[in-house]
């Protein structure tokens, strides 16, 4: 039986949830729908010219070797379905990624074979490889394959059409977000790629779904709403592919392509700004590399499809108002803070405990590090990576800022407060939140971050002396080598220096998950704040 804290949970849990996700659930669940074996409707003749998507990493190692999330099985030992593997791994094999990867032309051979295996061995409308997110995902790498000039087998044709019929009676209506996108991308695909009455319905009801939720998941500022630089970067793939095949075959969705058009700008920028000197992404919320494009595979893509050259992020403050995020830049130091909410309030699922975390990187080297994330489900190690302990921020009596709980929910949220900027020579950030303001005090965190020409100060205050903890996981290879009385380190072997002032500090050991699947040893400073301000001043040469 559940306690009466468990259903506090719960409640502030279900409270910010629209009634879609409420009776959709439902009506998904109790929905017994038969697919629909008709005639594939006759391909269509495209117009216009293709441009080569993104590559992503190669999968396929074998006519049927997959490795995927970093880890590598083979098809005769797990098979298509069933628990032997864990449940994203089996979404990703059901994808056919490495139909348009690194290398993939070299590979037309295996694919082909495992295309034909695919529609023989997972009849419609069974297991995981019928769950809507999965069909949506390979539905789309199929046309693409198809229009990089390769020929799908007719019976593959013939299950592309069955595919599409059934994903228009599974959309994911009470999951919204980044599931109901892909599955009106996927019925946009499917539209564009075959002809007749049929598909021109696949069309509409695609195009009328994205031109609703567009605007809705699509930030002022070009963030992705879900505030997932890893799931951002999914969705600019998105409307790139949205871009390409409505310009492959032109006149089919003349709004939904200029809606695409105007998006796509902001959204380049928003990446850019969120990622380190290395090229990558930084980990606020459910983020890791590896399963986006690499932003420069992104970028390459945007210019070959006519959207020019990006620009640089300048030195200074730039801010992403409506996301909630802010970049100090200067020089060879990059510092990216999380000043807003964990995400929509009705669509949580990926948010970690990070408000007021921060990320710092020098000369291209990641010193400062989030968690990153390995695993989804609903383990201790999942939720330990969503906690704040596992970001740079401060908890309080070893709570976290919001209530992450499951694999996927958070209850009460960390509201930003008092958000202050100033800009100039030495631009600064500070803002507060309400998150622990359920514990014993009602205690409001509140961070102010200044940046000079070689240091970043980063000032905490907390009302909650002796309770409080402030976290810094340094990033991999990173050695903390105390000074003179301990309250200075020596960061080796970069030679940056972090002088803490109002706080003890003390290292332990740490991990750091850049991949799906990936541990790396790290270590952390962890310091005690001796009263309610304290600070750390980051210098380097």
């Amino acid at each position: 039986m559940p306690g009466a804290a468990d259903i506090v949970r719960l409640f502030n849990t279900a409270r910010h949830l629209r009634p879609v996700q409420v009776y959709g659930r439902v009506i998904f669940r109790l929905s017994r729908p038969s697919p629909d074996h008709a005639v594939a409707p006759a391909l269509r003749q495209p117009a216009g010219s293709w441009v080569r998507p993104p590559e992503r990493r190669q999968s396929m190692f074998g006519a049927t070797r997959f490795r995927l999330l970093n880890v590598e099985h083979d098809l005769a030992d797990v098979g298509w379905d069933g628990s032997s593997v864990a449940k994203l791994w089996r979404y990703n094999q059901h994808y056919f990624d490495d139909l348009n990867a690194e290398g993939c032309a070299s590979r037309t051979a295996w694919h082909r074979e495992l295309l034909v295996r695919w529609v023989n061995d997972n009849p419609p409308a069974t297991g995981t490889a019928w769950e809507p997110y999965p069909t949506s995902l390979r539905i789309v790498n199929w046309v693409k394959w198809m229009l990089a000039g390769n020929v799908l087998p007719d019976a593959c044709v013939h299950s592309l059409a069955i595919q599409s019929r059934w994903l228009c009676r599974r959309l994911e209506w009470h999951l919204l977000g980044n599931h109901l996108f892909v599955n009106a991308k996927a019925l946009v695909f499917a539209g564009c790629a075959f002809d007749g009455p049929e598909a021109d319905d696949w069309l509409r009801q695609g195009t009328e779904i994205l031109l609703e939720q567009i605007p809705e998941q699509i930030l002022p500022d070009g963030g992705q709403f879900e505030r997932s630089p890893m799931y951002h970067a999914l969705a600019l793939e998105d409307m790139l592919d949205l871009f390409n095949v409505l310009h492959r075959f032109p006149g089919r969705a003349n709004a939904l392509a200029s809606v695409v058009e105007r998006r796509i700008i902001g959204m380049r920028r928003w990446l850019a700004v969120m990622c380190h000197p290395d090229g990558e992404v930084s980990f606020f919320n459910d983020s890791a590399i590896g399963v986006h494009p690499a932003p420069a595979e992104l970028e390459r893509y945007a210019r070959e499809l006519g959207f020019g050259e990006a620009e640089a992020i300048p030195d200074g403050l730039t801010m992403l108002p409506d996301s909630g995020y802010a970049r100090l830049q200067s020089g060879a130091a990059v510092a990216i803070l999380d000043v807003g909410r964990v995400g929509p309030d009705y669509l949580p699922g990926h948010a970690h405990a990070d408000t007021l975390s921060f990320e710092l990187s020098l000369h291209a080297r990641r010193i400062l590090v989030n968690s990153g994330t390995s695993e989804y489900g609903i383990g201790p190690e999942r939720l330990r990576q969503r906690g704040t302990a596992a970001h740079n921020s401060l908890t309080i009596d070893g709570e976290d800022s919001s209530e992450v709980w499951g694999g996927f929910r958070v209850a009460r949220r960390a509201r930003p407060l008092d958000l202050r900027v100033e800009t100039g020579a030495e631009p600064s950030v500070s803002c507060g939140h309400d998150g622990y303001r359920r514990l014993h005090g009602s205690p409001i965190h509140r961070r102010r971050w200044r940046m000079t020409g070689h240091s970043l100060e980063i000032e905490d205050r907390a009302d909650a002396a002796g309770r409080v903890r402030t976290h810094w996981h340094l990033g991999p290879g990173l050695r903390a080598l105390p000074q003179g009385d301990g309250r200075s380190f020596v960061i080796d072997p970069v030679g940056a220096e972090f002088a803490f002032s109002g706080s003890m500090p003390s290292v332990a050991p740490s991990t750091w998950h850049p991949e799906f699947g990936v541990t790396v040893s790290n270590e952390s400073v962890i310091a005690q704040p001796s009263g309610t301000i304290s600070s750390v001043r980051i210098s380097w040469a």
